[in-house]
């Protein structure tokens, strides 16, 4: 049977893990190690400052005190002996869709899995009540998992429209779309008058065209878009390159 890893950003207790956790029982071996708290817009950070607590829980589950990515580097490499073949982090409360995918833990779970050598998918409801259709959709990709083939470095970044699963109108792939600037910070006063500053919401879409994932959230698919490490701009190293030689 195949066995699986769980994580995500929300923390341990969050419904969502729940959740995907109830959907993938009944088709694999699971374990579940994610962090003590909320780690929202962790991303890839790893703590490297101080040791990590790995704590067993009452109904299962582990708790680690650090990030979504310290979460799946204890589960994947050397905690236990035996090796997950698929990392699946989520359910997370809220949609990862454009330039999220940079701030988000749940996604950064799932690119901890693909850096050392596991499969990965990043799973998010795009809201906060149907988290039994986005647990379907997990099963259902589990199921196909052993028939895709993606190139190293790579994971599905996908997103669940919050629908009853028989509103779901299907799956899309689709690329990343992209945001606007964010809203500036809320400035608020804390208790004793001192200036605090809370981060601002997230900013309106600026690329939200046909082929994007906020597009097929918006029409009611399920998106589907895979994700590489790689960073590079290539189609812009010759005019670097040139830009080099022409100052030299």
């Amino acid at each position: 049977m195949r066995k699986l890893l769980l994580s995500n950003d929300d923390g341990v207790h969050a419904p969502g893990l729940r959740a995907l956790y109830e959907a993938l029982c009944p088709h694999a071996r699971v374990r579940v190690v994610a962090p003590d708290r909320d780690k929202s817009g962790a991303s890839n950070s790893l703590t490297l400052t101080r040791p990590l607590a790995l704590n067993d829980l009452d109904n299962g589950f582990y708790s680690v005190d650090g990030t979504p990515a310290d979460c799946v580097y204890l589960g994947v490499n050397g905690v236990w002996d035996e090796k997950p073949d698929l990392v699946i982090s989520g359910i997370n409360h809220g949609g990862n869709l454009g330039d999220d995918v940079l701030y988000s833990g749940t996604v950064a779970a799932a690119m901890e899995g693909r850096n050392l050598g596991m499969p990965a998918i990043a799973m998010s409801l795009v809201g906060d009540r149907h988290f039994e259709t986005a647990g379907r959709v997990a099963a259902s990709l589990i199921g196909a998992a052993d028939l895709l083939s993606l190139p190293p470095r790579s994971l599905l970044n996908v997103n669940v429209p919050d629908l009853p699963w028989d509103e779901i109108r299907g799956f899309r792939v689709t690329r990343l779309g992209y945001r606007g600037p964010a809203a500036r910070p809320l400035k608020i006063q804390d208790p004793r008058g001192r200036e605090r500053y809370w981060i601002a919401a997230v900013g309106e879409n600026a690329d939200d065209g046909p082929d994007t994932d906020f597009a097929a959230v918006e029409a009611g698919f399920v998106s589907i878009t895979p994700l590489q490490t790689d960073l590079t701009r290539h189609a812009a190293l010759d005019d670097v390159q040139g830009w080099l030689d022409a100052l030299t």
